[in-house]
């Protein structure tokens, strides 16, 4: 049984780990060690009507300063535990860390996926990334058609991705439970959120038309950066 619960506090240890190299490589904001919520880059009425400011006001303020807070608080636990050899505590503690890490993370990207109308929101992809998607996908139109089903199809709450796949560089579609991050061999492009909290307030139960509306904001040159 020891040894059950020490593998899991590794497995512990390695995700925490590696979710604080994640908030690195993704350029997301820290101050000695923990997470701090980022500054968006535009005001919070600048992706009207498309997203109320409202919605991105709560959204920012509340929901992912939560998960910012939060996930400071289980990392603080966790080296409480790893200095106290708590095992349990530490295995305990791991999907705190996965949900508010990776709420953190997912949300910081998202900002940076968005942008105004009058600042390129919407404009379309181009360059090496347009001819990966066509290559992929046929044309924009069809891969916004396939990435909106992915959407429609999160049961519950989540995210949808298109990624690069890192082994081969090829880009894909992906959905996400939750708060859960992308990792291991895939490398965030573009993130849409699917939780209520990102549009309830203004599209209710009409979640597709948030789906469709969403992509007149999507900021495809901050996207074309990490492709």
């Amino acid at each position: 049984m020891s040894s059950i619960l020490q593998s899991t506090c590794l497995a512990s240890g390695v995700r925490a780990s590696s979710l604080r190299r994640r908030f690195v490589i993704a350029g997301l904001s820290s101050i000695r060690g923990k997470a701090t919520l980022p500054d968006l880059p535009y005001d919070y009425g600048a992706l009207e009507p498309v997203i109320s400011g409202k919605i991105m006001e709560l959204h920012h303020k509340n929901h992912h300063n939560t998960y910012v807070n939060s996930y400071n608080e289980a990392s603080e636990k966790l080296l409480a535990a790893e200095a106290k050899s708590d095992i349990p505590g530490q295995a305990a503690l791991l999907p705190l860390i996965n949900f508010h890490g990776g709420g953190h993370i997912n949300h910081s990207l998202f900002w940076e996926n968005l942008a105004p109308s009058r600042s390129g929101g919407g404009d379309p992809p181009t360059g090496k990334l347009k001819k990966a998607i066509d290559e992929t996908y046929g044309n924009l139109d069809a891969f916004q058609s396939k990435f909106n089903a992915a959407l429609a199809g999160i049961q519950g709450s989540g995210w949808a991705w298109l990624v690069k796949e890192k082994d081969t560089g090829n880009i894909g579609i992906k959905t996400y439970a939750n708060q859960d991050p992308v990792v291991g061999n895939y490398i965030p492009l573009l993130g849409v959120d699917a939780w209520e909290h990102a549009y309830y307030l203004q599209y209710q139960n009409r979640k597709a038309e948030y789906f469709k509306a969403i992509w007149d904001v999507v900021n495809w040159r901050a996207v074309e950066k990490r492709y």
